[in-house]
């Protein structure tokens, strides 16, 4: 049930958002907001409050406390009690997928008020209490040793199949393989080097991979000669053997990417993959190409680990070797510092080969391709390739599924047919479950749905994790911990497929853009509750998101008050610190 956070407003000059003024805000009490609010027609919300301006009008800071504002939101408001809007910046076809992080579950306002300022009515911090959604609820957090779950009977979808989920963590591998043999834990995460060959040699459990949304890649700029031939680039892309580099360098649960895009991403890996390795017809295109007998070029990159790269010159050193035994291509290895790496290859400096990868920080497509491939793309692969930049425009400016596939194939094709780059890996792991186990996954975000799993004639499911979560509150967290444990109990307007990274209705029923992709609605399932028994309504969205979303607001505090998922999604603060 949504109440309504009372302070003293002021409108700013024209792109200047309201800000609270005079003495501190302070927070109406929920008991009489309550008692207001059930009496009495809905009262929709919206933030910035009317009259506060248009955040995204902020090219300059408004005054010496403030910053300007970078941000893609420019209004969230509740129509009425199960529809709100938000009105972005600029188009963004990515927005619903940007909803399905966990940090941005929604809470009821008035379990918000009282618990991000704990203590007037004895409650607990919201770092450390849940009043969440999800078929999961909060019973226990043992700090240093387990945090316990039980089913929350009053779900508002499938029940949890099991009716207590412990969550436990281990920092070494060999601790969590070992405490999944001896049969102590029902699924473990990350269980390192030996955990397959472990797990093939033991009926009792099994093995599942952990997809990577990331991308490991050999890059080149076509700008500079012999990279300039297309045959050049393509002989390489076949003269390679990408997979015997995976096999050598990275984790179990690692693939050989077939397109630039993980498959888990929707739409990634439509159209043709890539090319197998054939190191004969890899010569013959290179002689076809004026070089016989190679030349002479460099290998760039960075020798600090990345999680698509976990051995930087390992891997540098193998393409070396098969560059020369493949192809007769003699490449000098060159190391660089990060920011003159970085610089070098966003200039289109880099002239010969470079090491360079990514991580999805929002996995959509779009948000993988555009910033490599998009008209807007760096000069990293030297001139942009209209096809590419055409079939990627195409993709971004609609909804339609049989467009989008026809775009992104398009893209892909495109892709694989100029060879600006060589995809090498999507870096996985490798997650294992007792064999009776039913129902078992490894989400490619590290998100599993332990609600879908039942663990044999077991009343309790026992998993263990790498690291304990700081905090509950996930819109103030960014471990992978805090992440998985939020994710039982809170939920957003979408959430994440089970198995892959797509976006899926879950507090919405939809959220349907404008033709611009710039106003986007959200109709909210009827009837949902929290687990204290408060409705869900649409206040509680506009305020779940004004908290973060707002450096000056009341409620915007948690564990550290960092509130980083939101700007690393969402891209700035209203009102922020200048």
């Amino acid at each position: 049930m949504a109440l309504l956070v009372s302070s003293t407003l002021v409108a700013g000059a024209c792109g200047e958002p309201a800000r609270p003024t005079g003495a501190a805000p302070t927070v109406e009490s929920p008991s009489a907001a309550a008692a207001s609010q059930s009496s009495g027609p809905f009262a929709p919300l919206a933030w910035p409050p009317p009259g506060g301006g248009a955040p995204c009008d902020q090219a300059t800071p408004p005054d010496a406390e403030h910053g300007a504002y970078a941000g893609i939101l420019r209004r969230v408001r509740a129509i009425d009690a199960l529809t709100v809007e938000f009105r972005l910046c600029a188009p963004d076809i990515a927005f619903p997928t940007r909803l399905a992080f966990p940090a941005f579950a929604i809470n009821d306002t008035a379990w918000l008020e009282s618990h991000v300022d704990p203590g007037r009515d004895g409650s607990q911090s919201i770092v450390e209490a849940v009043n969440g959604t999800g078929p999961w609820r909060l019973e226990q957090w043992n700090r240093g040793s387990t945090i316990s779950l039980v089913r929350n009977d009053a779900y508002w979808g499938t029940p949890a199949r099991a009716e207590r989920l412990v969550i436990g963590w281990r920092d070494d591998p060999a601790i969590r393989l070992s405490e999944l043999e001896d049969g102590s834990i029902d699924g473990a995460d990350d269980l390192g080097s030996r955990g397959l060959e472990a797990i093939d040699a033991d009926v009792s459990l099994q093995a599942v991979e952990r997809a990577g949304l990331n991308i490991f890649y050999a890059g080149f700029n076509a700008d500079y000669a012999p990279f300039d031939h297309q045959k050049v680039r393509q002989a390489i892309a076949i003269g390679i053997d990408r997979e015997r580099i995976v096999e050598a360098f990275y984790p179990t649960g690692s693939e050989v990417a077939t397109h630039f895009s993980p498959c888990a991403i929707a739409y990634g890996c439509t159209g043709d993959p890539w090319y197998e390795f054939d190191p004969s017809a890899a010569r013959q295109l290179l002689a076809a190409a004026g070089y016989p007998d190679g030349f002479k070029t460099t290998i760039q990159y960075r020798d600090t680990p990345r999680p698509y790269l976990p051995d930087p010159t390992g891997v540098a050193t193998a393409l070396q070797s098969q560059l020369l035994a493949n192809l007769g291509i003699t490449a000098e290895l060159e190391v660089l510092p990060d920011d003159t790496f970085l610089t070098t290859i966003d200039e289109g400096r880099a002239d010969g080969i470079h090491l360079l990868g990514r991580t999805a920080s929002v996995p959509e497509v779009s948000t993988l391709l555009d910033p490599h491939f998009g008209a807007s793309a760096s000069r990293e692969f030297g001139e942009p390739i209209d096809a590419i930049v055409d079939a990627l425009a195409a993709g971004a400016a609609t909804v339609d599924d049989t467009a989008r596939t026809d775009a992104y194939t398009a893209a892909n094709e495109a892709i694989r047919a100029n060879v600006p780059m060589i995809p090498i890996a999507h870096a996985g792991s490798l997650a294992g479950y007792r064999a009776d186990v039913d129902g078992a996954i490894a989400s490619p975000l590290g998100e599993e749905r332990f609600a879908g799993m039942l663990p044999g004639d077991r009343s309790q499911l026992v998993w263990l994790a790498p690291d304990q979560p700081n905090g509950l509150y996930c819109a103030d967290e960014t471990s992978d911990a805090a992440r998985l444990v939020c994710s039982q109990m809170t939920e957003g307007l979408y959430a994440f497929g089970p198995d892959d990274a797509s976006a899926v209705p879950a507090l919405a029923l939809r959220c349907e853009p404008n033709p611009e992709l710039t106003t986007w609605t959200c109709s909210l399932r009827p009837d949902v509750t929290f687990q204290d028994g408060a409705t869900l309504d649409a206040n509680d969205v506009v305020l779940s998101f004004a908290a973060q979303w707002d450096a000056d607001h009341p409620l915007h505090r948690g564990r550290e008050g960092r509130f980083e998922p939101f700007l690393d999604i969402f891209g700035g603060f209203l009102n922020p610190p200048g």
